[in-house]
């Protein structure tokens, strides 16, 4: 490997490592309380929640067709796939962001849209709670965990690096494939309980 190329992967990794950061920065700064947020804002961003699921659906779809793709050593609609994982999960961040600065937290077991929940409701929700919040939490981990991991796959195998590309992959791709199948699980546990 040529000294160039050594600087250019540093590089990359430097610059995936800090997007990681900035992103992560970004999430809890606009979920802080003293940051001003809006009183009106557009209807749409109410869908927005449900947008991010099927994203992130979609993009399970898109990583496990990838997957059958490159097992059939079709690198083309592999790259395809991938590509279009990559820009959904991209959308999926903004969504999220946008999301997350207007509508308030919601938490898992509050009151239903009446404002009264039954006792086996309650004790239903209470049993089911730490299975929320163990996805949840693996979730966020691993999402951040997973991204710059997968720029940096993307580095490699945008610039035919294959077998440093394979070497990543093998802990990438399963964790991204995680990251957006349990974004949908956790969408669908938390949806009853928004107040919107």
């Amino acid at each position: 490997m040529s000294l160039l190329s050594v600087e250019n992967e540093k590089n990359i990794k430097l610059t995936a490592y800090v997007t990681t950061i900035a992103i992560c920065g970004v999430v809890i700064v606009l979920n802080q309380k003293w940051i001003p947020h809006p009183d009106k804002f557009p209807e749409f961003i109410y869908s927005l929640p449900l947008l991010n699921a099927i994203l992130n659906g979609t993009c399970t779809l898109l990583l496990l067709a990838s997957l059958m793709a490159i097992k059939n050593r079709n690198i083309q609609l592999h790259k395809k796939l991938n590509l279009t994982a990559f820009t959904l999960s991209a959308l999926f961040l903004i969504s999220y962001v946008t999301a997350h600065y207007f509508i308030p937290d919601t938490k898992y077991g509050d009151t239903d849209h009446d404002g009264f929940m039954s006792v086996t409701e309650s004790a239903a929700v209470s049993g089911i709670k730490p299975v929320y919040v163990v996805i949840l939490l693996l979730h966020i981990f691993l999402a951040v965990a997973v991204l710059p991991m997968v720029l940096i796959s993307f580095y490699y195998g945008l610039t035919d690096q294959r077998e440093k590309h394979k070497k990543l992959t093998r802990f990438s791709y399963p964790i991204w494939l995680f990251v957006t199948a349990s974004g949908v699980v956790v969408y669908l546990m938390i949806s009853p309980f928004y107040n919107f």
